[in-house]
């Protein structure tokens, strides 16, 4: 049983009777009001339903799932207990981001959490999880293997989220969710949270994981978000779009500039062109370290460099104050895509703006997205970079059907007051003008005109 709810009317986060440490942490994060998701999921959530929430990109749905889950183990302390709280997450980046955000809203608390995710060191992860923390935040390949070897037990789980969950049907982590739920105790509380719960697999996970979920949705997955400008650039070729994106960078008003591409050697091969180009920045794709990572993932939030170049392992848990301006050197691959890749700015009630660059084969891709999203696309020219592709040709009209049943074209109509062409005639047809055919061997006497032509006439 599936039943629907909507956002409650809550101006603040002391309605929502979190306690008191809770609230600190809350004020020093600077969280000054809940989100329509923060409002709709906490009340909720704090009752004990399974969940399953939809809603925009950057609205909050880390801190609704984080508040009550930190709520109701401060109201029932077991510090014998195992892990308590598990977050399953699709990427390293996002379960990163996700315990930024424990740190800022638990800073006043002594629950404890850590990050289990591929690429980081097992010895350390070994080491994290002997001191029993509270709250665990995975990637489900690398949690799964610490349940294989007895080295994570979820015996004491009471909480289990999953982030993302589209996310993680793309990238093919189903089976290694499915194995960690049937590991959890049956009497936990599950919850569910993507911006796209679409997507299909979706349901099917939400059917293993909850029990009689209670639905949220505040906003459609397909609304693109209110406070993001969206403006498109046509471009010729990869090095016209490389002159639109220097232009672009180097006049544009920003404090941040995301730049998404399709592949890892694009995004290398564009930051190296911005290099040459004096344009500071960094790149972020799939192939690199975990401690590269967090290196140049450093460099970008404390504004060493003001330009991060990705790939679409950046476009999903990217939480970086001041991104003022994402580009799109690629058309992204769906609009799911460039939903998440735009929803990196205009986040917490800032203004955002998407810019992407289009090339003639890109056109349909682009017009499809704008369809699929409803977005309202305005156009736009560099002076000086005008690109020679302006666009698809218009259509020409459907041919329409004659009275005689023959097609013609709108737009050919014959012209007024000549006469009609007459038919070509084949060379043989001419040498034959004048004589008599003669019936073949088939003409049935009697049945007057056979074949096309008319028997001789016999002398009287």
């Amino acid at each position: 049983m599936t039943t629907e709810a909507s956002a409650a009317e809550t101006n603040d986060f002391a309605s929502l009777d979190l306690a008191e440490p809770l609230q600190r942490g809350i004020a020093k994060a600077g969280f000054a009001a809940p989100t329509p998701v923060q409002a709709a999921v906490i009340p909720a959530a704090l009752e004990g339903r399974d969940l399953m929430a939809a809603a925009a990109t950057g609205s909050g749905k880390t801190a609704a799932f984080l508040l009550p889950v930190m709520q109701r183990l401060l109201e029932s302390p077991a510090p014998r207990a195992g892990t308590r709280a598990l977050v399953l997450v699709p990427t390293r980046e996002l379960a990163y981001q996700v315990l930024d955000h424990f740190h800022a809203v638990g800073s006043y608390t002594r629950l404890t959490a850590a990050a289990i995710v591929g690429g980081d060191p097992r010895n350390h992860q070994v080491n994290a999880l002997r001191r029993n923390p509270e709250i665990l935040i995975a990637t489900p390949g690398r949690i799964r293997e610490h349940l294989e070897t007895g080295e994570a037990d979820l015996t004491d789980l009471a909480f289990l989220v999953l982030d993302e969950a589209d996310r993680m049907l793309d990238m093919g982590l189903v089976e290694d969710v499915l194995a960690i739920i049937d590991q959890a105790p049956a009497t936990r509380q599950s919850m569910l949270f993507s911006a796209t719960l679409h997507r299909r697999g979706v349901p099917e996970m939400a059917q293993h994981l909850l029990r009689e979920p209670l639905s949220i949705t505040l906003d459609h997955h397909r609304n693109a978000h209110p406070d993001i400008d969206h403006q498109v650039i046509l471009g010729d070729d990869a090095a016209h779009k490389a002159r639109l994106l220097h232009r672009l960078l180097s006049e544009a008003d920003y404090d941040r500039a995301l730049v998404f591409t399709n592949t890892r050697a694009g995004a290398e091969q564009a930051a190296a062109r911005l290099a040459d180009l004096d344009i500071r920045c960094a790149v972020l794709h799939g192939e690199l370290d975990q401690r590269e990572r967090k290196r140049v993932m450093g460099l970008f939030r404390d504004g060493s460099v003001a330009v991060l170049v990705a790939s679409d392992v950046a476009a999903r848990g990217l939480d970086v104050p001041g991104v003022e301006l994402v580009v799109n050197l690629d058309v992204p691959r769906s609009g799911d895509d460039y939903l998440h890749r735009s929803g990196r700015t205009g986040r917490a009630g800032r203004r955002g703006l998407t810019m992407s660059l289009v090339s003639a084969p890109e056109w349909n891709r682009m017009e499809g997205i704008g369809r699929y999203l409803g977005l309202e696309l305005e156009s736009r020219v560099l002076p000086g970079l005008e690109a020679r592709f302006q666009g698809a040709p218009r259509r020409r009209k459907p041919a329409k059907k004659t009275a005689a049943g023959r097609k013609h074209h709108a737009t050919a109509a014959k012209p007024k007051g000549k006469a009609a062409a007459k038919p070509k005639l084949r060379e043989r047809d001419r040498k034959n003008i004048g004589k008599r055919r003669q019936p073949s061997a088939k003409a049935v006497p009697g049945q007057g005109v056979e074949a096309g032509f008319e028997p001789p006439k016999r002398r009287p």
